[in-house]
């Protein structure tokens, strides 16, 4: 396993603006071996993704923009401008080998448009003033394409309009019309609260943080479109207060959807608060959350022997990527570097960082999320009612947990079918006697109600290896918030058939460890370095046994354990009602012998 030395955060203290300067040059420096002799792209791997090699080594060329634009605005010295400049200058240059080829409908190339166009708007006289003319006619020929082809119905609507910003920043041709349709689109995923939707279907992750209002900030402070601009800061302001409770207080945020490799990309969204001057919360709070963010990825395997980053989240780990994840896609955690634009004088670096101040055991209802929050001292938990999952890989793992944590994370699928092999943390998997390795999970779910105690979701088995749903099998799961270490769930299901049923918790590190520990009955504890993690059947009927998931299928750890239950189930309507215990700290064990019980509640009703 490669060193933490190779991340080019470790031994930062991540502390001043100097220090987050720092990193970003760190960041960008593995990739100066990586580019091509004529400079238009970059190529971290070689390993490929759902779209062209171009493309990908396209993104490899555009990504650390996102970084190094703010960096050169705020005074700090890059010394790679004259590398930008030939390569931007060769990859819009049809006649050039290294030509990136015309943007077609819906094309990764619009993607990455997005960081050019920023870099014209934000620092052109570093990446186009110095470009002979024909060379300019070229970049606002091959970006103005964007205008002119099909782009995808969700979040990729800005970059149409953060293209058009650069465009016209540097007085070449752009659209406003485009951007106008683009804008409004754009509004109609509104939920409220400060909430978006990722296009049509309900997903609601970490996009509406790095994407939505990463991108609608830049816009309040470079469009000069007074009225948007004061929406988009007025729904950043309502957003930053449930988003503060996805961060941990040792700064890790809670892993939940997809594209999680993009690692430190959710700090953009605190750093766009102050570009945009929005002080949605005290500034020493807002700079806590983002410096503690950058300091917890610090001392995370994040990086390969070069000190490029690599695909994975807690360490190099290919198998929790999506399918549209290249070698260099993980650079689009470039944008937590926004921030640097702004002079040491801005009230973001000149207040001093507030500690962090959790809220223990309160529980936090976010209804656009289908979740509810709870925090201790250590770690944050959401409960998760569910969300409509998005056809990438892993996603019924990303979004359709019972439950996630900033500390212990989740795990996603292996390639293994068996029954035998499914260690579903956080799921329950039914499956019927005569084909037990044909298992089915919760995928898609209705969130009924979502309460300060519990959260009330419907759902339909889906079962993996059939793509299919059982629709004569129907479940209700009610997850119920206790005090942490404590979580509690109850599931009503219904089936004509007889079912097997598996249900797990938290996974948990198993570095050092060889021999399972022994459940006792109905009851399943994992004792590790990193804390504790338990099961408990509250019915009785179903047996306890602690199983070893899949190599590198947890975000957090390379090789874990699981406690689980198992049951077989007749015919008709039944209950299963379990007991989450898990925590970080061993002292807390004592707790494991204080199981609670069910609090009054419409599952008793039952």
């Amino acid at each position: 396993m490669i060193s933490t030395s190779t991340n080019p955060l470790a031994g930062n203290p991540l502390a001043t603006r100097d220090d987050v300067a720092r990193a970003a040059l760190e960041l960008f420096k593995p990739l100066l071996a990586c580019f091509s002799p004529g400079r238009a792209r970059v190529r971290v791997g070689i390993s490929h993704a759902v779209f062209d090699a171009t493309a990908a080594e396209l993104e490899g060329f555009a990504r650390p923009l996102w970084g190094l634009a703010p960096l050169a605005a705020g005074g700090f010295d890059f010394l790679h401008w004259d590398l930008y400049r030939e390569g931007l200058a060769n990859g819009v240059d049809p006649a050039h080998p290294e030509y990136w080829e015309e943007p077609r409908n819906c094309d990764q190339r619009l993607v990455e448009m997005a960081a050019i166009g920023f870099a014209l708007a934000l620092v052109p006289e570093h990446i186009w003033s110095p470009l002979p003319d024909a060379a300019k006619h070229n970049v606002a020929r091959w970006l103005h394409r964007i205008n002119e082809v099909g782009i995808v119905d969700n979040n990729w609507l800005f970059f149409r309009v953060i293209v058009n910003l650069g465009l016209k920043r540097v007085g070449a041709p752009c659209n406003p019309q485009a951007v106008e349709a683009a804008l409004a689109r754009l509004d109609s995923f509104y939920l409220g609260d400060g909430w978006y939707r990722d296009g049509a279907e309900n997903q609601v992750d970490h996009y509406i943080a790095f994407a939505f209002h990463f991108y609608g900030l830049i816009y309040a402070k470079l469009s000069g479109d007074a009225g948007r601009a004061e929406i988009f800061r007025s729904r950043a302001r309502l957003f930053a207060h449930d988003y503060r409770r996805w961060f941990a207080a040792d700064g890790a945020a809670l892993p939940f959807g997809r594209s999680l490799t993009y690692r430190f990309a959710p700090a953009g969204f605190w750093g766009a608060l102050a570009f945009a001057d929005v002080e949605a919360l005290p500034w020493g709070e807002v700079k806590g959350v983002y410096l503690r963010h950058l300091r917890w990825w610090s001392h995370r395997e994040i990086a390969d022997a070069r000190g490029a980053l690599t695909i994975g989240y807690a360490y190099d780990n290919p198998t929790m990527g999506e399918q549209y994840n290249s070698p260099q896609s993980p650079y689009w955690a470039m944008k937590a570097f926004l921030p640097l634009a702004l002079p040491a004088s801005h009230p973001f670096w000149a207040t001093e960082e507030a500690t962090a101040s959790p809220s223990p055991h309160a529980a936090a209802p976010q209804r656009h999320p289908g979740m509810i929050i709870v925090e201790d001292s250590a770690h944050v938990v959401a409960l998760s009612g569910g969300q409509t999952v998005p056809a990438h890989r892993g996603a019924a793992a990303k979004y359709g947990k019972f439950a996630y944590s900033s500390r212990f994370g989740f795990s996603v699928g292996s390639p293994m079918s068996k029954r035998a092999d499914i260690m579903p943390d956080n799921m329950l998997t039914l499956a019927h006697p005569d084909r037990p390795d044909r298992y089915a999970i919760r995928r898609d779910a209705t969130v009924v109600s979502i309460e300060p105690g519990f959260i009330h979701t419907g759902w339909t088995p889906w079962e993996a290896a059939a793509w299919r749903q059982w629709r004569n099998v129907t479940v209700d799961t009610w997850l119920i918030t206790t005090d942490l270490p404590w979580v509690l769930r109850i599931h009503r299901i219904k089936s004509p058939t007889a079912l097997l049923s598996r249900e797990g918790g938290f996974s948990i590190d198993r570095t050092g460890g060889e021999e399972l520990p022994q459940p006792i009955e109905r009851n399943a504890l994992v004792r590790s370095a990193a804390g504790l993690s338990g099961i408990c059947d509250l019915e009785g009927g179903r047996r306890a046994r602690i199983g070893a998931p899949a190599e590198q299928t947890s975000l957090i750890w390379p090789r874990t354990l699981l406690p689980l239950l198992e049951g077989e189930h007749a015919p008709g309507e039944f209950t299963l009602a379990t007991a989450i215990f898990i925590s970080t700290e061993p002292d807390v064990e004592p707790r494991w012998s204080e199981v609670p019980a069910l609090p009054d509640g419409p599952w008793l009703a039952l």
